[in-house]
């Protein structure tokens, strides 16, 4: 094998060659592409406005040797294997506002802004939260008193707690390795796919006036992302102004946040609601801590309103029962889905945003942390690496709540 020589330099090939919409989501490129969506993506900012940043103070620990205790299903481990062994990007946990660890891994930095995913879902839950303690929306209420554009289509008749939820009848299916579901087609009709479109470039709202109803509103908890789409149309209509501004208002500009977030959005500018915000692991922990401190940020002003956080803590009489009889197995026994968050436990003591392809929120309010933590799973879903990742929140939550005696 031939040596190179002290003069030679060893080409460096360029991480975004050839990166596209067709293919920014495969796994030799996820890890590039989330943490550079403005360029493969039309974006728009969501600004953080003018006010003070919520400073971190911080108490740098290595929380890498907390155990995590043995189950059925694996052996005792650590955080650290967790973290090497999930593909991650960037993670930080802070208790009782102040970080113990804060870590990047590759290119991915302080100031870098990283694909959420379906931890979008969470923000624009909050934002419609919002509304609601201000009186402007009515989660009892259909619908399409909000959106009539809606009535010819499968949502007639459902109500905004069905879509918070994801309770409604509509017929979705969230198959991510299908390019034929409905969750792909959603890619294909904002352009998010050019060359694999089958379909016009319809655009975000006109693709979701198409889906029809399979069975009755407030059913079964079943995940779908264009829940969380018509949602923000919904607040879009409330608001009369687009989810970009309504977010900065409502809520990015109150947490303190460092930097404007971005949304990715269709050829029409409307914002992929679902899964499509960007932001950097500290502005992201800004919003976290939101839900474990009764709503009230970083910078001491009440943001989400105390009785949306209660109401997202507790669900309804049959929201566990709801999720329990959803298809398939989500993997969290007495757990359930409350106003885009999941609640792994059947208690409240701790729950979750989550995004495909290893993005985490994780929230304990008892014991005052938050864990946030950026991956890049050349899977979309690996619960190889999502419940062990719980875990080690789990594990962390606990040994920094009850620290062990020098």
């Amino acid at each position: 094998m031939a040596e190179t020589s002290p003069e030679e330099t060893v080409p460096v090939v360029d991480p975004a060659a050839g990166v596209d919409r067709d293919n920014w989501q495969e796994p030799d490129h996820v890890r590039w592409s989330f943490q550079h969506v403005d360029q493969v993506l039309p974006t728009t900012p969501i600004s953080r406005g003018s006010g003070p940043i919520a400073e971190l103070p911080a108490d740098l620990q290595d929380l890498g040797a907390v155990e995590i205790p043995a189950t059925e299903f694996s052996a005792a481990r650590t955080v650290r294997s967790v973290i090497e062994d999930s593909d991650t990007d960037a993670w930080m946990v802070l208790h009782n506002s102040t970080v113990l660890t804060e870590e990047y891994f590759g290119t991915m930095g302080p100031e870098t802004e990283h694909l959420l995913m379906s931890v979008s879902k969470s923000l624009i839950g909050t934002v419609a939260g919002n509304l609601v303690g201000a009186g402007d929306l009515d989660p009892a209420r259909p619908i399409t008193d909000y959106v009539p554009e809606l009535a010819s289509s499968g949502y007639a008749g459902a109500s905004v707690r069905h879509i918070l939820d994801m309770r409604s009848g509509i017929r979705f299916s969230e198959n991510y390795l299908d390019p034929q579901s409905e969750v792909r087609q959603i890619e294909e009709s904002i352009g998010w796919s050019e060359a694999k479109r089958e379909t016009p470039g319809i655009g975000m709202y006109d693709f979701l006036t198409t889906l029809e109803a399979k069975s009755e509103h407030g059913g079964p908890f079943e995940y779908r992302s264009c829940e969380t789409d018509v949602l923000g149309w919904v607040c879009e209509k409330v608001a009369g102004e687009s989810m970009q501004t309504l977010m900065s208002r409502l809520l990015w500009s109150r947490i303190g946040a460092e930097r404007d977030a971005l949304i990715a959005t269709d050829q029409y500018g409307v914002g992929m609601f679902d899964g499509g915000i960007n932001t950097t692991l500290r502005d992201l922990a800004r919003f976290g801590c939101l839900y474990a401190n009764r709503g009230v940020s970083l910078t001491g002003e009440q943001v989400a309103p105390t009785s949306w956080i209660g109401d997202t803590l507790t669900g309804d009489a049959d929201t566990r029962q709801a999720f329990a009889d959803g298809p398939g197995d989500n993997r969290m026994p007495g757990g359930m889905y409350r106003n885009q968050f999941w609640f792994p436990y059947p208690d409240s003591h701790a729950f979750l945003a989550l995004g495909i392809h290893g993005q985490m929120i994780y929230i304990n309010p008892g014991a005052n942390v938050v864990g946030v933590k950026l991956s890049s799973w050349g899977l979309p879903q690996d619960a190889t690496k999502l419940f062990p990742t719980i875990r080690a929140f789990d594990a962390v939550a606990k040994a920094v709540a009850s620290p062990l005696p020098d």
